[in-house]
Parts: structure tokens; sequence; C-alpha cells
């Protein structure tokens, strides 16, 4: 079997359902042979690398391990679904604490045992903010880590595409930028469908307003109809990022990137931008949209400026003014 790159490739979170899903979806594109789960869950990630020998994949270079060290020596390409879901008595504080600590720690890892890495992805929740904690402790270059935001775009591609009762990939140019979840920012002015602009659809206001509705809590109607998070959906569109790092084809969905532009008026975050991946890493362009849709993404930007000014507050990252201490790059 032709591979991408032989390149070594780190699944974080291996034991878990994206972990294992992103695992296989890297072997079946024929991406690189040689991956390493890491999980700190030995019988878990142990399951999955033995199911993944099962599968007997050609060529495949398989190998597990609970070690750090181990697991990130030598390491060119790495995706991180490790974060630790929300427990019941768990406050959001709780959560954004804990999962930033890994984060912090996740880029400690890569500052120690392979600072010649050429690209990360970071999908684990709250992702605009686990991302920028590992990029100010890993010492990477900005274009070097990006975050998982395509999923937002993809349901409005979703929801617009059944509105219309059309094919999904036939939905054009509506994307979704800035945070996540309830501040996203859809921008849908250049939308088009099957070649028609959204603009001459015979679409009311209150549809519209629905129809956002649904792509925000998009989400929560996985958990609501299968009984837990999404994990297909995450799995591959994170793997369609690395592949394109790796020097496949580019990805063009939005995704998570630091952004610090005068030109933009947005500074010292990770959000949700236009995007492409590619060998050389991320590159964003401003976004273009309605006075509305440019409301609605500043908005964003400030809720993750609060977010970004939590994690300072809990001493996790220190103060925008001392991220050049821990990266250089920054």
């Amino acid at each position: 079997m032709a591979f991408l790159t032989t390149d070594k490739l780190v699944i974080v979170g291996a034991g878990g359902a994206i972990g294992s899903n992103m695992v296989q979806s890297v072997l079946m594109l024929g991406l690189t042979p040689n991956i390493c789960l890491y999980d700190i869950y030995e019988p878990g990630v142990h399951g999955v690398y033995d199911e993944m020998c099962h599968c007997a994949f050609p060529g495949a270079n398989l190998s597990y391990t609970v070690d750090p060290a181990e697991a990130f020596t030598g390491a060119k390409y790495i995706i991180s679904s490790g974060g630790a879901p929300r427990k019941e008595g768990m406050t959001r504080e709780d959560l954004l604490k804990g999962n930033c600590q890994i984060a912090a720690d996740f880029g400690e890892n890569i500052k120690k045992y392979c600072p010649d890495v050429k690209h990360v992805v970071v999908i684990f929740n709250p992702a605009d903010v686990t991302a920028l904690t590992a990029l100010i402790h890993s010492g990477l270059k900005p274009n070097q880590l990006t975050s998982l935001a395509a999923l937002d775009s993809t349901r409005l591609q979703q929801q617009l595409a059944q509105e219309f009762k059309v094919q999904q990939d036939k939905v054009t140019d509506a994307f979704t930028y800035g945070g996540h979840g309830e501040q996203m920012a859809v921008f849908a002015s250049k939308a088009k469908i099957d070649g028609k602009p959204l603009s001459e659809m015979e679409l009311s206001e209150e549809r519209w307003a629905e129809i956002k509705h649904m792509t925000i809590q998009g989400g929560s109607n996985i958990i609501k109809l299968r009984g837990r998070s999404s994990f297909q959906s995450p799995a591959l569109q994170a793997v369609k990022m690395i592949e394109g790092a790796m020097g496949g084809a580019p990805f063009t969905w939005p995704a998570g990137c630091y952004v610090n532009c005068d030109k933009c008026g947005f500074k010292n975050v990770m959000m949700a931008m236009p995007t492409t991946i590619d060998k050389d890493g991320v590159h964003f362009t401003a976004p273009e949209g309605t006075p509305e849709e440019m409301a609605a993404l500043k908005a964003s930007y400030e809720h993750l400026q609060k977010m970004r000014e939590e994690i300072i507050s809990l001493g996790i990252i220190p103060a925008v003014e001392e991220w050049g201490k821990y990266n250089p790059n920054l």
C-alpha cells in the first residue's frame, strides 16, 4: 500500500472513540503507516491497538504506549483528542481548568520530546482555549498548530442542503467563524445552493433563524439522538486536517488558528477563520461579510478574549505580555 508519508504520527487519546476512529481513518486514507497510539488508560489503548491489528492494514506499523516520552519522541505529526469529558458535579470552570491543564502538559511534552514536529491538531474542548494553551506551552510557530472548527460549517452545510433538497456538497461558501458553540458567527451572505445565491432562494427570516439554531445545536442534537457526543465526524475532519499538513489535498474548511492581526482587528486568540492547511502549515485570510455577520464575528472574538482572560486568571497561561518568555514565536 502506498502512503503519503512515512513520518511518525501520534494519536493522543487513542483509546477513546474519536481516537480509535482517527487511527482507522489514517490507515484507510493511506496517510502514514507509522502511527503511535497514546493514552493514559492502558486497557483502552491496548484494545484499540489490537483491533487495528485485526483489521490487517497492509504495511501498517502500529505501536501503543502510556508513556509520553515514548509516544512523542520522533513525532512529526500529532492529533490530540486527549481531553477529559465533563462529569457529574463538575462546574464549567472545573472542565475549563482541567482540560487547559491537560493542554499545557501536552504542549510541554511537545517542547520536551518533539520540538521538530511539523504540525499539531488539537480537537478536545473547549478547543479555542485548549489549542491556545498548547501553542503557548509548546514553543511552536503559530502556523504549526490548529484546532478543529470545521464541524460547525459542515453542520450549516447539511442544514441548507436538507432545506433545499440538494446534495450536501452542492451547498458552497456557507461557513462559521470565530468561536465554537453559541458564540459562532454564521456567514452565509455569499452562500450558493447548487450554484444559485442563497439570497435568491425563498427563505424566510424565521426559517433562517431556525437553520442557524439547528447549526449551533448540531453537536447537542447528536447527543440526543445517539446518547453520546460526536466521534466519527471530528475524527475524520481532524485526519483531513493532518492530511493537508502532510502534503496531501489541502484542507480548506475553517480551522482554528492563532490570530494576531491588526488588519483583522483580532489579537492573541485562537479562532476559526477562512483557512487553508497545506505542507507549509495553516494560512488564514480575513473574513468578509455583511455588517451583521461582521458584528457577530466581533462578538464571538470578544467572547474568546474573555475565555483567554479566564485561563490567565486560573494560572494556566501567563498574561499576554509574558507569552514570549514561554514561546518566542508569539
